[in-house]
């Protein structure tokens, strides 16, 4: 007898990419009653473009009113809402300033009210006095804010892998180093030809390859629209800052960017940036000094305290932009493919809400298959400041990482996962926070290295030996 792997196994669905907007849409599908398989290259989950983002969940005051970005993106705001609890997921309310340091920026806000107002989000202006009141750190070249009271902060990665793991525990099944390098329409069913792995079939392809998704939909077509990535620099300051301010402080947006954001994270830390920065490298984003010395003036600028407290690190992301301002998602019925491009900044807000969207194009052009009973709902590890975390249990054995107090246990956990392990040391830095604190692993690397060794492939050992490609 043979038995059919999870690779030649016939599926209804197969979502390229495995980003926020991949898991979203792996979720979607599998809890619609469809038989999904999410492929992703790299090795793990989150490797590109959502690994790397400012983690607000936005109302969409600022998006351009009547356009599927802001429906995406507020359903996917009322979904998370309605989820999180559930799965064990942070929502922190701090609301946003869009802050105005001239004259210029405050003409903009006439404009900003209008299209907040067209798009259902309550927004109130305030003037110089009572945006120091709010957030006395702020500097006193203030010259007013619109105040957006339900603008909210969560944890970038926990949600996706969230996403993810419910779509496994309920029966999906999800392929990392899975490349897909070409393929075929053979009848009604696509074969496509993965890296490494026997080719995966399927009646419907979901195109979510992100800053790739122009090359992957060249499978199906020429595709429409071209991939630009647009990259993001950022600075983190140190815990120490967090307590300067509790307001996200936005710009006055520009046509390219909603420019330099000061915001606080949900793990403790204040967040600055990102730049804007189209390039055609999609895989590697650099981040530079200059741009980084800009960051860290402009969040002077804004609160002078900040000069106090010391830089942690830096990083730098890259977003799939592309020729069109709006999401580019559509189906083709007669080819068994649905494009999902363009995403860029708001898919982390927007992705439940894009899923929905499109597992109601799947519905409309494809199959109607009858939705899951008795639904599997994973609880995720809390990894958060604002609730207790395990290194505050008794019982919580060694503590491995101590900037950021992540425990043996839960590094153990995350490699020995029965559903969704880590597959790469980011990943495990995804899951855990260990070696994103102060230190950036100096102190701790060591020991992670010897606890993950036999886990992760290819993972370099503590004494140099073994591959550094993970």
């Amino acid at each position: 007898m043979t038995v059919k792997t999870a690779e030649d196994r016939l599926h209804d669905v197969a979502i390229i990419g495995g980003g926020v907007v991949g898991c979203a849409m792996f979720r979607a599908c599998v809890l619609a009653g469809a038989r999904t398989v999410l492929l992703e290259k790299g090795g793990d989950l989150l490797e590109g473009a959502s690994k790397a983002n400012s983690a607000i969940l936005h109302t969409g005051f600022d998006a351009t009113p009547d356009t599927l970005e802001v429906t995406c993106m507020q359903r996917g705001y009322a979904l998370y809402r309605d989820i999180c609890e559930n799965m064990n997921l942070s929502v922190m309310k701090t609301g946003a300033m869009v802050a105005a340091w001239s004259a210029d920026d405050i003409a903009c806000f006439p404009a900003i009210m209008d299209k907040a107002a067209r798009n259902g989000v309550p927004v109130k202006q305030l003037d110089a006095q009572q945006a120091r009141l709010r957030e006395p750190a702020l500097s006193k070249d203030v010259r007013g804010a619109v105040l957006v009271e339900e603008e909210h902060l969560i944890d970038p990665w926990s949600a996706p892998l969230a996403y993810a793991r419910q779509a496994v525990e309920n029966g999906g099944t999800h392929l990392c180093r899975a490349r897909v390098e070409s393929g075929v329409r053979e009848g009604n069913v696509w074969r496509l030809d993965v890296a490494g792995k026997p080719a995966v079939r399927a009646r419907v392809v979901i195109n979510c390859a992100g800053n790739h998704g122009d090359l992957v939909e060249a499978i199906a077509r020429p595709s429409p629209f071209t991939i630009t990535p647009r990259k993001g620099q950022f600075v983190v300051f140190d815990k120490t800052a967090s307590d300067l301010f509790r307001t996200i402080i936005l710009p006055v947006p520009t046509a390219l960017t909603k420019g330099v954001v000061v915001t606080r994270t949900v793990f403790g830390n204040v967040l600055v940036g990102p730049t804007a920065e189209p390039q055609t490298e999609r895989e590697f984003p650099t981040v530079e000094h200059d741009a980084l010395e800009k960051l860290r003036e402009a969040a002077f600028r804004i609160i002078p305290a900040l000069r106090d407290h010391d830089v942690t690190t830096a990083y730098a992301g890259l977003r799939p932009a592309t020729q069109f301002s709006d999401y580019q998602i559509e189906a083709l019925p007669t080819d068994g493919w649905i494009t999902v491009g363009g995403i860029r900044s708001t898919g982390l807000t927007g992705a439940l809400g894009i899923a929905e969207h499109v597992v109601g194009l799947y519905r409309a052009h494809f199959a109607d298959p009858s939705p899951l009973a008795n639904v599997v709902v994973p609880s995720m590890p809390n990894l958060v400041e604002e609730r207790p975390r395990p290194w505050m249990q008794p019982e919580r054995g060694p503590i491995v990482c101590h900037c950021e107090r992540v425990t043996e246990h839960e590094i153990e956990a995350a490699l020995t996962d029965r559903v969704l392990p880590a597959g790469t040391l980011g990943g495990l830095r995804r899951r855990t926070r260990c070696m994103m604190g102060r230190c950036q692993g100096f102190y701790c690397t060591r020991r992670v290295m010897e606890l993950a060794q036999s886990h992760l492939p290819g993972l370099v050992s503590p004494t140099g030996k073994g591959r550094s490609d993970v």
